[in-house]
This record gives structure tokens, sequence and C-alpha cells, in this order.
């Protein structure tokens, strides 16, 4: 049996944490650990009261006892309270999969039967994304299905489809995804010098030990939820997050790239820049989607997140 759990460091309101680990348990995690990054009392009291759920309120004592200060890069505090984890799941779990709060994985069978195939030598097993679309303002659509632009795997002409979907800004954005195409990972517990990354494990200088792609599974990136959200957390994601200075541009500087960090810092300069930007990228139109469906890229799910959330946690309305 390959008893599995997740591990997430969150800063959320008390509805999406729950929703988040409900989630989870629906789709058959044996146990998480949660690390709270900001107060949120009413998770935390649910969260606490749950078997399969260890919480962690990570203030400013956690920090200190552990290693002197608090980080002040989030993707820092989140490397380390998923080794903090790992430590602790062994005999647990016989797999973590490290992943944030707005990345729900989405198995076609069960999960234990995708890592029961896995081969013994076998340490990490990756997940890739879909990335969801925006329906905000969209009457045609469905409110109960969420749209989703697919993983392009690495084939040689990714980089045409993806000028092909986005004419605009295609060339600007890897794989179509404003966000990563790395996906997340599932670590086999127990295993010595294990060190954690975001997106990767080292295990004595190998990178990925034994690494599977997770076949019948992806992980579907909400990565926003329309144009106010984005706009919402545009500056913190420009500033440290996932449009910041020092990642990669899809294409090198000498071809004409830019990364999004400075693409998003012209097309401020300019008026409804970031909307236009937005509209073609991230809106869920009838004309993104024939795109979409045209390179067989399309996806929609239920996630039904407020049905789970009341499913596992019905005190918490």
């Amino acid at each position: 049996m390959n008893r599995w759990g997740v591990v997430s460091t969150i800063k959320a309101p008390s509805d999406d944490i729950l929703a988040f680990v409900a989630h989870y348990l629906d789709i058959g995690a044996a146990h998480l650990w949660i690390y709270l990054d900001d107060d949120a009392p009413e998770a935390m009291a649910a969260l606490k009261a749950h078997p399969q759920v260890s919480v962690t309120r990570t203030r400013k004592a956690y920090w200190q006892n552990r290693l002197g200060k608090r980080p002040p890069m989030h993707q820092h505090r989140q490397t380390f309270n998923a080794e903090h984890a790992y430590d602790r799941s062994n005999g647990v779990v016989d797999w973590l999969l490290h992943c944030d709060v707005d990345e729900f994985l989405w198995p076609q069978t069960s999960v234990t039967t995708l890592l029961e195939a896995a081969p013994k030598t076998c340490l990490v097993a990756r997940v890739r994304p879909s990335e969801a679309l925006s329906s905000e303002g969209l009457s045609e659509t469905d409110p109960t299905l969420t749209w989703f632009k697919a993983f392009i795997p690495s084939w040689k002409q990714r980089r045409e489809i993806v000028a092909e979907i986005y004419p605009t800004f295609g060339d600007f954005i890897k794989g179509g995804f404003l966000s990563h195409v790395a996906g997340k990972i599932f670590i086999r517990t127990g295993q010595p010098d294990m060190r954690i990354r975001i997106h990767n494990a080292v295990q004595n200088d190998v990178n990925n030990p034994g690494q599977i792609e997770l076949d019948g599974a992806e992980l579907l990136h909400v990565h926003t939820t329309g144009w106010s959200h984005w706009s919402e957390v545009f500056a913190y994601r420009h500033h440290k997050g996932s449009y910041r200075a020092d990642l990669g541009a899809a294409r090198p500087k000498d071809q004409g790239g830019m990364n999004l960090h400075e693409l998003f810092g012209h097309l401020a300069q300019e008026p409804d820049g970031l909307r236009a930007f937005f509209e073609e990228v991230c809106l869920a139109t009838p004309e993104l989607r024939a795109r979409l469906e045209s390179h067989g890229m399309l996806r929609s799910y239920r996630l039904d997140l407020e049905a789970k959330r009341q499913k596992h946690f019905p005190n918490n309305r």
C-alpha cells in the first residue's frame, strides 16, 4: 500500500485553507502537514481537531527556535517547512507531495494506484500542471466549471504552438503559462539526506533521483480567479513571487526575449497594457478556448471545493 500525504505552507483565508485540505482528504490523502504563515484562527481550530492533519502556526518563536529568525523569502519558508514535515512523515505516509494552496491534484485513478506503479528506484514522481483560466464576466460559460490550459510537453514545436494560441504575448510566456511549467513532486519518504526545493529534490548532490513523470494526474493550478484577483496580488508577485526579476525568460534576451518581470514593467506604463495581457492569456473567451481546443490543450473540471469543504469540515460553514 502506497500511503501518501501533502505538505503546504499557506497564507490564505480560512475558507480557502479548509477547501484545500478537504480536496486532498477527498482524493485519498492519508495525512496533511499544514504550516500557517499567518493567523487563520478558524482554520487552525478546525485542522487541529482533524485526526489526519498536523497543523503548525509558524510564529516568531517557531523560526527563532529553528533558524534564529524568520526567512524573509516565502520560498525559503516553504522549503524549510517541507523538510520539517518530511522528517516526520516516515511511517505515516510512503510519499509526500509538496504543493501550494492554489494547486489541486487531479488524478484519473486513485493516487495510490499511480504511485504503486513507480519502480523501487524512483524517489521522485513529478506531476505536471494545468493552469486555470478565468471565466469572470463571461456569461456563456458554466459557472460550475473551471477551464484550464494544459501542459505542453517539451516538443520541438512548443514555441510555435504557444505563438499560435497567444499571438501577441506568446513569445514571453513559457509553455503558455503565467506560472511554472515544472509542476510539483511526490518524494518517497524515509530517504536519507533528502533536501526539498520548490520544484525539485536533491539527495547527495543528485537532482530528483530516479524521477518519473506521474502520468494519469494533473496539478490544477488556480493561479488566478479573475482580473480583480490578479490585480490584487500583482504587486507581490511582481516583487517577490512568480513574476520576480530573477526568473528566466521564455526566449533568450539576445533573441529579443524578456522575462515576465520586465514585460509587466513595460505593460504597466501603457494604458490598459496589463489588462490586454490578462484578456489574451488568462480569460476563457470563446476565441482562446477554440485555439486551445485546436491543439488539444483545453481542459474543464468541476472542482466543487465548497462542497468538499462542507463535507469534511461541516462545522465550519
